[in-house]
């Protein structure tokens, strides 16, 4: 039988796939600018792909979604979108 009711610490649930599985998502430059420390001299108002660890951390920011992915591949990493 499977206990459903397993707690699962935040930092447990962040360290779930680290090293193997990154997630993309569509975000704006503001945005970015506010979870790229480095990004800052990135023009405002601007649709850009970003690409996170399991863990939530900072990996490439881009305007194109396939230079993400080939980033994400080159470093062996499975990707999955959030909308």
């Amino acid at each position: 039988m499977i206990d459903h009711n397993i707690a699962i610490s935040e930092a447990d649930l962040a360290a779930i796939g680290e090293g193997d599985l990154a997630y993309l998502r569509q975000m704006s430059s503001d945005d970015i600018r506010a979870r790229f420390p480095t990004a800052q001299a990135i023009r405002p108002g601007l649709r850009l792909w970003a690409l996170f660890s399991a863990d939530g951390t900072p990996l490439a920011v881009s305007d194109d979604r396939g230079s993400i992915l080939a980033s994400a591949d080159e470093n062996e990493l499975q990707t999955v979108s959030i909308h």
